[in-house]
């Protein structure tokens, strides 16, 4: 593939930069990175090239993302639009704008509605959505494809796994061009385990950590689930432990629905999808396969793709898990930036291609 054309990007909720960095590794050069929340700023800056915008896109002054995408020779809007009902993002939002938390989920889903907003004011050559699933079940989906009137649309639900990320994660990718019809391919890339992601890391203990990488840290255990995690097989449920180790909410019937819980990764598998609250034991099957405790921040941030040193936090700020699970849960997967990131400049390439064929013709 030729790469002569200069495609500049801009991110919106560009969290932790998950995107930005895939899309970069693409070869697409992402000038402006936009989120509301301003523990975000590190990351983006410190591990690409994109500036750090802090705003939100509700009513974020599209002279900046114009200014952003000038002097390339084709244009991307590329966001995912956080579409959980307590999101960081959607709670902030909700502040700004005098919005209660009981006012329903419907507010949640409205920050989709804000970025076609954007896209129809800034008219970018390509545009590409990740989000969750549900989000093509709503209204919301319906209003966001009516604004890209003028467009070559596809969308369809990945399974993360099919395209070389470790992990059991289901996506809605939406990508979107001007340049002429545009489809999605079906990706069956080589699949990676929990071995090989990291299986290489030091060995730590539960509430320990690495000396040379302050993510590589695991959270503590209390005795009760360190002697849980000792009865949990790779792959198992808390129906493996004996009885005394088992909560009262495991024996009710409503407990019964969630076996995955207090469980541990298998390393010949992908992950499950990881969370904001990987980093807990009791949060999902978040333990680590062979050593007893939770997978690390590290461990979590290299199954969602990042690479190994890739920064989160200032040097010398404390590590927060709770700050730093959240960039990490709620960021879009590198790989799959990365492949997005791969099969827009084909089809940029393509059109190139096809545009040069057709002016020789005339």
């Amino acid at each position: 593939m030729r790469n002569t054309e200069k495609i500049l990007a801009v991110d919106l909720f560009c969290g932790a930069g998950g995107l930005t960095y895939g899309l970069e590794s693409s070869g697409i050069s992402v000038t402006l990175g936009v989120d509301i929340d301003p523990n975000c700023a590190h990351a983006i800056e410190a591990n690409s090239n994109a500036r750090f915008l802090q705003a939100d896109v509700a009513s974020l002054d599209v002279a900046e993302v114009k200014k952003a995408l000038s002097g390339g020779d084709f244009t991307l809007l590329a966001g995912c639009a956080p579409c959980q009902p307590f999101s960081t993002y959607s709670r902030a939002a909700k502040q700004r704008h005098g919005v209660g938390a009981g006012d329903g989920r419907s507010e949640d889903w409205r920050l989709a509605e804000h970025f076609g907003n954007v896209i129809r004011e800034v008219q970018p050559d390509i545009v590409t959505m990740e989000n969750v699933p549900p989000l093509a079940q709503q209204d919301v989906f319906k209003t966001f494809l009516e604004k890209l009137e003028g467009y070559w649309v596809d969308w369809k639900v990945i399974e993360c796994n099919s395209i070389g990320l470790p992990q059991t994660r289901k996506r809605l990718v939406l990508v979107a061009s001007k340049l002429g019809p545009i489809e999605i391919p079906d990706f069956d890339l080589p699949q990676k385990t929990v071995q090989d992601t990291i299986g290489g890391l030091p060995k730590i203990v539960a509430g320990g950590g690495d000396p040379n990488d302050k993510l590589h840290k695991a959270s503590r255990l209390s005795a009760l689930n360190m002697r849980r995690i000792r009865s949990s097989i790779p792959g198992g449920t808390w129906r493996d432990w004996p009885e005394e180790l088992l909560s009262s909410c495991h024996t009710k019937e409503t407990g019964a629905t969630y076996p995955s819980v207090y469980g541990r990764m298998e390393w010949d598998s992908p992950a499950p999808t990881i969370t904001t609250q990987c980093f807990g034991y009791g949060n999902g099957r978040f333990g680590h396969p062979e050593q007893d405790r939770a997978i690390s921040l590290r461990e979590a941030a290299m199954l969602q793709g990042f690479p190994r040193d890739y920064s989160f936090l200032p040097d010398g700020e404390p590590v927060s898990f709770a700050k730093v699970g959240r960039l990490i849960g709620n960021a879009v997967p590198v790989t799959l930036g990365e492949v997005i990131g791969r099969f827009i400049r084909q089809h940029v390439t393509e059109y190139s291609q096809l545009r040069t064929v057709e002016q020789r013709a005339g």
